[in-house]
């Protein structure tokens, strides 16, 4: 197995000794550098290449979204943005996923959290070493790397169809992407994106600006309806339910399944048992498996399944594995999804 070699920018001592620490103890992965600000650390880039820096956002002399955009633009690489749990923090961090960063992890180096901190710090460096990344020119600040590139035509039909969309490493971008295109009348729509909660709630605000359809953080118990997309809060497992001729999800607590809170198995394979032929199901770019089981559960039930295609994904783990185990009837690129998932809505029985 080949070893990750890491930076951490960080104007932080004691947070740059935490996660070096925290990464050290990980198997194949190597800290090369620690670096208190974007000038030392263009530096060592330079110098030494990393396979993954890990960047705080907050830092003097040059702030990271600016440094981000010159990285993204000139050296390309996989970066993990560690950020406050803040409202302020949140947004920084979405603006740094649009610049280019592939992973966002929300600060919390506390004696209660560090532990659950470093674990999730250590996936997303894995996830962050596998993606493809890019070069992109570098943005105004408060810039979204999507905007809006005009909605297809609206839906002749919607009948008593779900979308169910799920997405990790890359998510944001492509969902972005995705709901910027498609129609005001677009079928009720549930969504799953792996992200600290804080953090979903700030997507959906992002991709409600973007769109023609409503997007909001789910709340326990309410209706989805046309024109309407849920983002599952960072901390619940969202389930769907069938309610008269409609839809309503349900926010649960509890274990993680398939390493993910919320996890898209879980919403997949509810979707499939309330809506089953009337389902259209789309698993996005994301590292490991989670989705591939709960789609299949789709397809079985006669959903049409789309998933993304390995060009067009940061990281090609879970649409990889939903092909593997024959979970996808259609393999699209990101451009392509938004048209192909308004002809399955139309298609799929009324």
């Amino acid at each position: 197995m080949k070893t990750i070699r890491v930076l951490i920018v960080d104007d932080s001592p004691t947070v740059c000794a935490i996660i070096r620490r925290g990464l050290q103890a990980a198997e194949g992965i190597e800290v090369i550098g620690m670096a208190p600000d974007p000038y030392v650390a263009r530096d060592m880039i330079v110098k030494n290449p990393p396979d993954v820096v890990t960047l705080d956002i907050e830092m003097p002399r040059m702030d990271g979204l600016t440094f981000l955009g010159k990285l993204m633009k000139h050296f390309p690489l996989p970066v993990v943005v560690v950020s406050t749990l803040t409202r302020d923090g949140s947004n920084k961090a979405l603006e740094a996923l649009a610049c280019g960063a592939v992973e966002v992890v929300g600060k919390n180096v506390g004696e209660d959290g560090r532990q659950a901190f470093m674990i999730e710090l250590v996936g997303k460096v894995r996830a962050a070493s596998r993606a493809s990344v890019r070069a992109r020119p570098a943005l105004p600040a408060g810039m979204p790397a999507v905007a809006p590139s005009g909605a297809l035509g609206a839906l002749r039909t919607t009948g008593h169809h779900l979308l169910a969309i799920g997405a990790s490493t890359g998510g944001t971008e492509a969902l972005a992407h995705i709901l910027s295109r498609l129609p005001a009348n677009t079928p009720p729509t549930v969504m799953v994106q792996h992200m600290p909660p804080v953090f979903t709630r700030q997507l959906a605000e992002r991709l409600n600006r973007l769109s023609e359809m409503t997007v909001r953080e789910a709340t326990n118990g309410e209706m989805v309806t046309t024109g309407v997309a849920l983002l599952a809060p960072g901390d619940q497992h969202m389930l769907v339910r069938r309610s008269g001729a409609g839809y309503r999800v349900e926010l649960r607590d509890g274990p993680k399944v398939s390493g993910h809170k919320p996890s898209v198995d879980v919403l997949f394979r509810t979707v499939a048992e309330a809506a089953g032929g009337d389902a259209v199901g789309v698993i996005l770019t994301g590292m490991g498996s989670d989705g591939a089981q709960g789609l299949l559960q789709m397809r079985q039930a006669g959903a049409c399944t789309i998933g993304q295609d390995e060009a067009s994904c940061v990281v090609y783990g879970m649409p990889r594995e939903a092909a593997l185990m024959g979970a996808v009837g259609t393999v699209s690129s990101l451009e392509r999804i938004p048209e192909r998932i308004c002809r399955a809505c139309e298609s799929v029985r009324a």
